[in-house]
């Protein structure tokens, strides 16, 4: 099943974007009266009928929706870029096929990349969303620094720290059904002081195995993790 996005729908707008419509008239070929599957990202299918198949401008009209309820957790992972912006959209392509609920990306003392080209992540994910045919499309925060992602709430927070002597796991750590707040640091790891700043802020270190991981791989190791224990 195709599945296409129009974030918009609850405003009333009841047409597919440039890039959409291009899809469903010239590629698929699609034609008047042809029905579409839709979401707007924010829990609700939508079944709707091309009433205009124009390939800059497809308009429809809804003949039925579902709404989807949130998950009774929530996965927020926040990620310090890498300098290959290449594996940070891998990243949020496998993430939010597995499930997350929001990614931010925050700079640290040893970050290499400063800023991230959020337009592109955001297709990204809009992409990895309708693939895995999903209703929710997941937050993506702009850069932030690492002193403000202690700030954000949640009900488990936890620093995922490289540390041989670091005898928790993830997975023993937290909780099921909980809002979870994970720390995946840089290339180069978080800096002892952003340690102890994360600790002091009530977060708690914990270990993702006993292999060093790239960034990307443990923001996608946490992902499935707390996904898995749900």
């Amino acid at each position: 099943m195709n599945l296409f996005y129009q974030p918009n729908i609850p405003q009333g707008i009841f047409h597919l974007n440039h890039e959409e419509s291009h899809h469903a008239i010239r590629v698929l070929r699609m034609n008047e009266g042809q029905e579409l599957n839709l979401t707007d990202g924010l829990g609700s299918f939508y079944l709707a009928k091309i009433t205009k198949p124009d390939p800059k401008k497809c308009e429809f009209e809804i003949i039925g929706n579902k709404s989807v309820e949130p998950k009774p957790f929530h996965i927020h992972i926040a990620i310090a870029p890498t300098k290959n912006a290449d594996r940070m959209e891998w990243f949020v392509e496998k993430a939010v096929e597995i499930g997350v609920d929001r990614i931010s990306f925050m700079f640290c003392k040893n970050s290499e990349r400063k800023v991230i080209n959020h337009e592109r992540i955001e297709k990204v994910a809009v992409s990895a969303m309708k693939q895995s045919q999903q209703a929710w499309l997941p937050k993506i925060s702009e850069m932030i620094p690492f002193k403000e992602i202690l700030k954000i709430l949640a009900d488990q927070k936890m620093i995922a720290y490289v540390d041989s002597s670091n005898p928790k796991h993830l997975q023993s750590v937290a909780k099921p059904e909980k809002r979870y707040l994970v720390l995946i640091g840089p290339e180069g790891d978080f800096s002892k002081e952003e340690l102890e700043l994360a600790l002091q802020s009530g977060f708690e270190k914990v270990s993702l195995g006993q292999t060093r991981l790239r960034t990307e791989t443990a923001g996608l190791v946490a992902c499935h993790t707390l996904n898995l224990i749900n």
